[in-house]
């Protein structure tokens, strides 16, 4: 993939004051779900992999739902591929595309058991071979089950805050993984996805964002938010 990223913004957010106030902030505020499975299941790399695979365009509080009925029944791959696509269909319903998922969330057990003994391999590359695994699910699992901190997860509401203040000028979420790299000190890449998915649920929302009172409001330029 080619890194894009569209003209340099006219003012941007200073990252290193900004990520400080955010792991300030966001202490108590509802973590997102895969986060909290990461801290239940002790990091398990299978869990985190199929908990971000059902979270995408899921609503937090669905995917933790879905994901907790889902793990009591089969929460390992030897479990996950004995159990019939319906039945899965069933426990994760209501999630999004919950069908597709289904079968992905099986045919990956399947070949995580047939091509690397039932372990989650601990590679970018290995990991987006999997049915139904993009760059955020692995970059997500290598940030929160192998401690990498080589990688930058990136989902609709880092892309949103990246924009807004100021950090890339992109158009997708892919462009702006690239762009950040770039643009944001490397000892930020692993929490960047924890601050601003937590900032951008709770605060900083893709509509009316709460920007009276927000923690970093005299940091932000606010770029492109109309009101």
């Amino acid at each position: 993939m080619s890194p894009v990223s569209r003209r340099a913004p006219s003012a941007s957010a200073d990252v290193n004051a900004v990520m400080r106030r955010l792991a300030r902030a966001i202490e108590g505020l509802e973590l997102p779900a895969v986060e909290k499975i990461s801290e239940a299941q002790e990091e398990s790399p299978f869990q985190v992999l199929i908990a971000t695979l059902l979270s995408a365009r899921t609503q937090d509080a669905t995917t933790l739902a879905a994901s907790t009925r889902l793990f009591a029944v089969a929460a390992t791959p030897e479990a996950m591929v004995k159990l019939p696509i319906r039945t899965i269909e069933r426990l994760i319903y209501p999630v999004s595309f919950y069908r597709n998922k289904a079968r992905h969330v099986k045919a990956t057990a399947r070949m995580l058991l047939d091509e690397y003994g039932g372990a989650v391999p601990a590679t970018m590359e290995a990991l987006t071979k999997l049915p139904g695994v993009g760059r955020k699910t692995a970059n997500l699992v290598m940030i929160l089950s192998f401690k990498s901190q080589q990688n930058i997860c990136v989902d609709i509401h880092v892309h949103r805050i990246s924009n807004r203040l100021g950090w890339v000028r992109t158009d997708t979420p892919e462009e702006t993984e690239q762009a950040l790299y770039r643009a944001i000190p490397q000892k930020w890449w692993a929490l960047i996805n924890l601050y601003l998915v937590t900032w951008g649920q709770n605060v900083c929302r893709p509509l009316r964002p709460r920007c009276d009172g927000c923690a970093i409001a005299d940091l932000c330029p606010r770029i492109e938010v109309a009101r």
